[in-house]
């Protein structure tokens, strides 16, 4: 198929001096680039025949004048003249048009200005204030306009996920056919560590949040202050110098006079250095206690918060039934192998308590300790004193609190002044002095004697009750009677194997009234003022009796427990218990409270403790709840003589404060003008009422 061409030409009307040798150049260059052009596509031009003469270029018919379609009005034209050449088919159709511009140079600069600004984005947006309760107009707006944005899909080679990829992908070429050793060497070379280099590193750091600062602060009451005033002459001061130099010299020869050669010289020296350090470590003793003791109030302010004002609500929704609070425990490391074998309150100060440690095991003896805490500093005690043998039981004077005495296991009984700074007894039996053969299992203080001598009570494993007087610096034994002997033993033996006592207790009222538990289960009533014999004789447990207590009000009634798992309670009048409780488990101690008659608690060898109020419910206890940790037996009890709390001691030497909750204490209801009866008497018509009701 041969194909022709023909060139059009379109000249502006605006350039009518157009060179007529530009217009010369472009036909050539036209006629050039349709030869190239029939060259590239193989077409035989024919050069020189004669149906290629007297061609010449003209405008198609269906052409638009694109010179007036892209001038503009009132513009000039941004070039001078315009051609168009196309080429046909043999059939007159149009193959490809090209079309050819001569521009014009112009001498313009075209100035073109970038700013940050969005033109699309929003300038009326307005936004409600909460602040102001009003919408607002925005005034900065986001003027970011995102063009193109692409996500890639590349994963780091040294994250997690690359190197997942990159072990996939090293199995998969592993696992194709047989490897050869071209391909070994190379996966050899690639699987070569590279050297790390030392100054490619990144450097990261982070920010954290520093705490909030805290401000702890403690309120006191100012110290009381008086105001002292005094004049004081010449001679006055004079005389005081005086006599301080006198009594430095009279001190001077009482040394020398007790020193006589050089080694005994610097003996006394090195004691007159030990006691003016003793009295400068003394003079700050006070002082360095109470800061103790403010740094533990501090310490343990929420219980001290909960002792004093805490008051168990959920007792309304509980009907009679209560619950215990767990305060303070007591422990002192050094005493962790032995058990709490005794307590004691102090009766003049309320919350000081004394606590006996030793052992009721054979074969676990050694030495004890007597131990003194305070309420107001539980972290450590307020006065140590370390015995040779185990401590069993012990008393505080009633009047003398200072005074204490201690009953040991090895017979021994001993009294300790806590005044005295030292932390040996200022009394102590020996076997001269009618010691006891076998321990020492209750002791009681007595009222003073004619002579105005102190005096206490013990009772002991190997069945002689003995009375002790403290004459000068020796204790004087009185032997008041022996515990008969059962029925079971032979004759022959009676004096050999005596009956064992395990508890003592006074009639609060009758002071030579007494009663006896023993190991066989008999509690027998004495008096100090018949020694042949007792006086009455109780059935009372089939095995160990723990603990015998006379009622604190009312003068007919006692309690006692036993290793058989039972609570009684009799009125001395008659044989039988008025009241068994059976606990399911070996009873320890028992004790009453001292603001009801009708009130005591028990405590097991399975760490609960019972507590009862035989004016509420005279067949169960009110509260039933184990304050230790397992396999954690108890031992003792004892009530707070003021304060509504417990202290109950176990076999690891640690004692816990419980706090009785408003159910445990309940009093009678006030009626509206009426004033109810205070004291003992109603007391004791509240048991006498529950007795008869019994009898």
């Amino acid at each position: 198929m041969s194909v022709s061409h023909k060139v059009g030409t379109m000249k502006s009307k605006q350039a009518p001096n157009v060179n007529s040798h530009q217009k010369a150049a472009v036909a050539k260059g036209v006629k050039a680039i349709g030869k190239k052009k029939d060259e590239e596509e193989g077409l035989d031009t024919a050069e020189g025949e004669e149906w290629m003469q007297g061609k010449t270029l003209v405008k198609p018919p269906d052409q638009l004048d694109l010179t007036e379609a892209v001038r503009k009005p009132g513009e000039d034209l941004w070039f001078d003249s315009a051609y168009i050449m196309s080429y046909y088919s043999d059939a007159g159709m149009i193959i490809y048009t090209f079309l050819f511009f001569v521009f014009k140079e112009l001498n313009e600069e075209i100035t073109r200005v970038l700013k940050a600004s969005n033109p699309n984005a929003p300038q009326n947006v307005v936004r409600y204030s909460f602040k102001e309760g009003c919408y607002k107009p925005i005034v900065f707006v986001d003027q970011m306009a995102i063009h193109f944005e692409l996500e890639g899909n590349l994963v780091h080679k040294e994250s997690d996920e690359g190197r997942r990829l990159m072990a996939k992908q090293a199995e998969v070429d592993d696992g194709g056919g047989v490897e050869r050793p071209d391909n070994v060497a190379i996966k050899a070379a690639k699987r070569e560590q590279k050297l790390t280099n030392q100054f490619n590193f990144n450097e990261r750091a982070s920010q954290t949040l520093n705490n909030a600062p805290r401000d702890i602060s403690c309120q006191t009451e100012p110290p009381p202050r008086a105001n002292f005033s005094a004049t004081a002459n010449q001679w006055e001061i004079y005389d005081f110098y005086v006599e301080e130099l006198q009594r430095r010299e009279k001190s001077k020869e009482k040394h020398e006079g007790q020193f006589l050669n050089k080694e005994e010289d610097k003996s006394k020296k090195k004691m007159i250095q030990a006691e003016t350090q003793n009295d400068d470590i003394s003079q700050l003793a006070k002082a360095v206690k109470i800061i103790e003791r403010m740094v533990n109030q501090n310490i343990f302010d929420d219980v001290a918060q909960d002792f004093m004002y805490f008051e168990d609500a959920s007792d309304e929704f509980r009907g009679e039934k209560g619950t215990l609070l767990p305060l303070w425990t007591f422990q002192y490391d050094k005493a962790k192998s032995l058990s709490v074998t005794a307590l004691c309150w102090n009766h003049k100060y309320n919350d000081l308590f004394a606590v006996g440690l030793g052992s009721h095991e054979f074969t676990q003896q050694g030495g004890g300790m007597l131990l003194f805490y305070t309420l107001k500093n539980p972290s450590y005690p307020e006065f140590i004193f370390n015995t040779a043998s185990g401590v069993m039981c012990l008393d505080i004077h009633e009047h003398l609190s200072y005074l204490v005495a201690v009953g040991l296991y090895d017979g021994c009984v001993a009294v300790y002044n806590l005044k005295k700074k030292t932390d040996q007894p200022i009394y102590n039996s020996r076997a001269s002095s009618g010691k006891h053969t076998s321990a020492v299992m209750q002791v009681k203080w007595q009222k003073d004697d004619l002579d105005s001598n102190h005096n206490f009570i013990s009772v002991s494993a190997d069945g002689r009750l003995v009375s002790w007087t403290l004459v000068k610096h020796e204790l004087v034994f009185t032997e008041i009677i022996k515990l008969p002997v059962i029925d079971t033993i032979p004759d022959d033996l009676k004096d050999v194997i005596p009956t064992v006592g395990t508890s003592l207790d006074f009639h609060k009222q009758k002071d030579y009234s007494f009663l006896v538990g023993t190991e066989h289960g008999k509690i027998h009533k004495g008096s100090k003022y018949y020694s042949s014999k007792f006086l009455e004789k109780y059935d009372a447990h089939f095995m160990n009796v723990t603990r015998v207590k006379w009622n604190p009000f009312h003068p007919d009634v006692f309690i006692s427990c036993g290793w058989d798992w039972m609570v009684k309670i009799w009125d001395q009048t008659m044989k039988s218990p008025v009241f068994t409780f059976e606990l399911k488990t070996s009873v320890t101690d028992v004790a009453w409270a001292p603001y009801s008659s009708t009130v005591f608690a028990a405590v097991t060898t399975d760490g609960k403790v019972h507590v009862f109020d035989l004016n509420i419910n005279k067949y169960e206890a009110l509260c039933q709840q184990k304050v230790v940790s397992k396999k954690t037996k108890l031992f003792n009890i004892e009530f707070n003589p003021v304060h509504p709390i417990i202290i109950v001691g176990d076999d690891r030497g640690h004692v816990t404060s419980l706090k009785l909750s408003p159910n445990l204490r309940k009093k009678p209801k006030e009626k509206k003008g009426q004033d109810l009866p205070k004291g003992p008497e109603v007391e004791i018509a509240k048991m006498e009422q529950l007795l008869s009701s019994m009898r």
